[in-house]
């Protein structure tokens, strides 16, 4: 068995290219289905995907990366190629380095982050109910949470991370002079819209806004910050009412186009708007970011600000580095124990056929009326039999070389002293 992987990141792809690789969560489950149908193994499977990256994990006996490129390119429809000249591929201990480190923060473009290992958490839960994580991976992710939640708690890794939501508001600070005379759209009700409410109502803005697909949950996370919610259908019309729109969606195509931009503008006299596109793919057309007096971020353009910090966390990243060190010692030694499970296996099934076939002989010798010493000592002579019959064949058998290294096994397994 042997654990791979492959996948892009906002180190190795652009963000459009991301995009087209980006897997809502209740897509996973068919996604897997699909992706495990197309490889000859079907192979053990997990995807991980976030605004920053799509991984598939996977164990198998044989590596299927062709196989998985070329599915992954057609699932995004672009040439193998290109997802080629953008993608890693990881396997064995490199999988679970990587793994350990996803989980842990460190391949964050925010250094230490937490909401990645949610994120992962999920995707295993996923992959799960899909009845694509076997034992091999479900030990992979299960390590990964626990070495995560070692460097946590043994590193300040986490300490000061300057997360995109509070990036946001900082960006914002610098367009706005006050931030309580500001009113704040938030397009979306996720995790990470959440978060963005909950930094942005810190400041106490003018109004806030939630406008959400389903009605339903946009009305929670309104209430919870004393703002309005509305239809997503309502988006265009309303645009210009607010200085400071923060989108993060599922939704597959842009919902902020340049046409509703251009006319809030007008609406608004050209007074600025503040943009910040969370989402991958894009919420906002692309070519918004051209308009005067719009200043919009993708996720890509905040990583500049929230590597402020990340010097006074390096400190912690060697200390984090040693634990993930001695966790992929750890896992890699359960891999290889793992390879002789087969072997123990069939050792156990055929000492359990001599048993029980001794046990057989042993009852017929009793209801014939030999004694039970007698019986006792044919059960221990036949068992002994059985299980040196092969090492005497052994010593018996084949050339010089043969005999002198079944010498050297049947000392080994057979001689050695008690301790």
């Amino acid at each position: 068995m042997t654990v791979w992987a492959l996948g892009i990141n906002h180190n190795t792809a652009p963000l459009d290219l991301r995009g087209r690789f980006a897997f809502a969560l209740d897509q996973i489950e068919p996604t897997l289905r699909g992706f495990r149908e197309a490889l000859a193994q079907k192979p053990e499977a997990a995807i991980i995907s976030t605004c920053n990256r799509t991984e598939i994990y996977c164990a198998s006996d044989k590596l299927e990366m062709d196989s998985a490129f070329d599915w992954l390119a057609n699932s995004g429809g672009v040439a193998s190629s290109l997802l080629r000249t953008h993608a890693y591929t990881l396997h064995d201990g490199l999988v679970a380095r990587h793994a350990f480190r996803v989980a842990s923060g460190l391949d964050s473009m925010v250094l230490g982050e937490p909401q990645i290992l949610g994120q992962m958490k999920d995707a295993v839960r996923a992959a799960n109910d899909a009845g694509a994580l076997g034992s091999t991976l479900n030990q992979l992710f299960q390590r990964s949470f626990a070495v995560a939640k070692e460097v946590r708690t043994a590193t300040e890794i986490g300490a000061h991370s300057i997360s995109m939501a509070a990036a946001a508001v900082r960006l914002a600070g610098q367009l706005f002079e006050d931030l309580s005379k500001i009113k704040v759209l938030f397009v979306g009700a996720g995790e990470m819209i959440e978060l963005a409410a909950t930094h942005f109502c810190a400041k106490n803005p003018k109004g806030i806004a939630v406008a959400n697909r389903t009605l339903e949950r946009g009305e929670k996370l309104a209430l919870r910050f004393g703002g309005e919610v509305m239809p997503l259908a309502d988006l265009p019309n309303r645009l210009h009412e607010f200085d400071a729109i923060i989108s993060c969606t599922a939704s597959t195509l842009p919902i902020i186009g340049l046409g509703a931009v251009e006319r809030a503008l007008k609406l608004r006299k050209h007074r600025p708007m503040f943009m910040v596109d969370l989402a991958v793919p894009r919420d906002v057309e692309p070519e918004v970011k051209a308009l005067q007096d719009v200043y919009l971020y993708t996720v890509d353009d905040l990583a500049a600000v929230v590597q402020t910090g990340q010097a006074s966390r390096q400190a912690a990243v060697a200390q984090a580095e040693a634990i993930i060190d001695a966790g992929v010692q750890s896992f890699m030694h359960w891999m290889d124990q793992r390879g002789a499970v087969p072997l123990i296996q069939q050792l156990n099934a055929q000492a359990d056929e001599w048993r029980a076939l001794e046990m057989a002989r042993a009852r017929k010798l009793l209801a014939k009326g030999e004694t039970v010493e007698a019986v006792l000592e044919a059960l221990s002579r036949g068992l002994t039999h059985k299980m040196l019959h092969g090492a005497m064949t052994e010593l018996h058998a084949g050339d010089a070389a043969a005999r002198e290294r079944a010498s050297s096994a049947i000392q080994h397994f057979f001689l050695r002293k008690e301790r």
